[in-house]
């Protein structure tokens, strides 16, 4: 039981009444949701609720006031810095029941969902309407949960992350009163812009229970390349040259040889295990498709590289695309037994072949299994360091490996989170980037939620 829970028998009586039998103290459930996919610790909650509507979570959160119980939004559990860890106990609201599409638009190209939506469950829904939603963070996270961490992921070289698709939201403040932030008009100069305030805030300012989204037109041809290089500097510098040369990428994918390998390992796919670089294309004609396609061989050709295999049909694209979707899995098959410390950074992209190359240097020093993949267009990598949760040897040599990233990072005019946010786990990486920022980030934090409710212990700490 938490120690900050004074009353937690008033409190769960309070909540059964708002919400009947949609509540669970079970173990299992609760050591669920006190972890997500990190190599941290778990922290479970006191108990896990399962709101339907807005109106159902503000009551939940009036009611977390009252009995001083801290508050943490839960999606799909796919974050990877803590982000859904109850450090001090409280209520885990799990959104995963408010998944319904409120209102569809193709006409304004956006649509309304609750925070409980996953991203296939969208693109799904909006199949055959001529419009969709770009946004691949590569797991199946909850629109809400995207928007909490502000995601982005393959496409946003093209389509921009959660903080530039993102309309308005819905928001339930730590004394359970309901907000509105922007709307659906595409552009707006009245006041705060609160909307860009709540993306990316990671559930510490308040629940988000409903999100605005715009969407994108369908491109009439797609097409999709793999690409061999001899080193990491060629990869990225050929990406840069297509990035420059005009050449409208929609998604850039880098994997580097030990990646290569362990995919081929899990799924047989007999790639070369060199560096590799992932791209699709899209356009509205064939003809505007295969002029692309030209581009792409003859500036890879360039940069001592060649198109290993290309794809313009859906199923052919899907299998091309398969060995960046199991990056994480094929990973942690590398060493059964191990979690993955999946940690990322986000530097200048003329500064990105430096970075790798210096960082894979290191770890290989240090004698530790780290696949790499990056978001090469937008200057984001990402580590998945393998490590024993039983040995903190390995942990500590984990975390020396990390610090010496987000240095290198920052160095360059970077920053030590591109996509998975701040959560528990950087915090101290928060504080080197930011330091001089925090004392505001504080202000903010103290003036929406006095209390310290509201997923306490991430991103920044205070006390009430």
């Amino acid at each position: 039981m938490s120690s900050r829970t004074r009353d937690l028998p008033a409190l769960l009586d309070t909540l059964a009444t708002i919400l009947g039998d949609r509540w669970t103290r079970a173990e299992s459930e609760l050591l669920q949701h006190g972890r997500g996919e990190t190599h941290l610790a778990a922290a479970p909650p006191d108990v896990v609720v399962y709101p339907e509507s807005t109106d159902e979570v503000s009551a939940i959160v009036r009611a977390c006031a009252e009995h001083d119980a801290p508050v943490i939004a839960y999606g799909a559990g796919s974050s990877l810095e803590g982000h859904v860890a109850a450090l001090e106990g409280g209520v885990t609201v799990d959104l995963s029941r408010m998944n319904r599409i409120l209102r569809t638009s193709v006409e304004d190209m956006d649509v309304t969902v609750q925070a409980g939506v996953t991203r296939l469950q969208l693109t799904k829904a909006l199949a055959g309407t001529g419009a969709t939603f770009f946004v691949d963070p590569g797991a199946d996270a909850t629109i809400g949960g995207m928007t909490a961490t502000g995601a982005s992921g393959t496409t946003s070289v093209r389509y921009g992350t959660m903080r530039e698709n993102v309309l308005g939201l819905t928001v339930v403040m730590a004394d359970g009163s309901v907000v509105r932030t922007g709307g659906r008009a595409r552009k707006s100069s009245a006041g705060y812009d609160l909307t860009r305030l709540m993306v990316g805030s990671e559930g510490t300012l308040g629940v988000i229970t409903e999100v605005t989204l715009r969407l994108h037109p369908v491109p009439d041809a797609i097409a999709a390349a793999v690409c061999a290089f001899a080193s990491i500097d060629d990869a990225v510098h050929a990406v840069v040259a297509l990035l420059q040369c005009g050449v409208p990428l929609a998604r850039i994918e880098l994997l580097d040889a030990m990646t290569v390998r362990a995919v081929n390992q899990l799924s047989g796919l007999g790639y070369p295990e060199c560096p590799m670089v992932f791209l699709e294309l899209h356009a509205y004609s064939a003809a505007a498709i295969a002029e692309q396609l030209e581009a792409v061989h003859e500036i890879i050709a360039h940069h001592a590289g060649r198109v290993h295999d290309s794809a313009t049909t859906e199923d052919a694209r899907t299998r091309l695309w398969e060995a960046r979707h199991k990056v994480y899995y094929a990973g942690l098959a590398m060493r059964p037994g191990f979690r993955a410390w999946t940690t990322d950074v986000c530097v200048p992209v003329s500064h990105l072949a430096a970075v790798i190359r210096e960082t894979r240097a290191d770890i290989e020093a240090l004698g530790i299994v780290a696949p790499l993949v990056g978001h090469v267009g937008d200057g984001n990598f990402h580590l998945l360091m393998l490590v024993d949760p039983n040995d903190e040897s390995t942990v500590a040599v984990a975390r020396d490996a990390n610090d010496r990233l987000v240095a290198r990072a920052i160095a360059c005019g970077g920053t030590c989170t591109g996509e998975h946010g701040v959560g528990v786990g950087k915090m101290g990486s928060l504080a080197k980037e930011h330091g001089d920022l925090l004392p505001a980030m504080r202000a903010i934090k103290r003036a929406l939620d006095p209390s310290n409710l509201m997923n306490p212990g991430k991103v920044v700490a205070f006390s009430p």
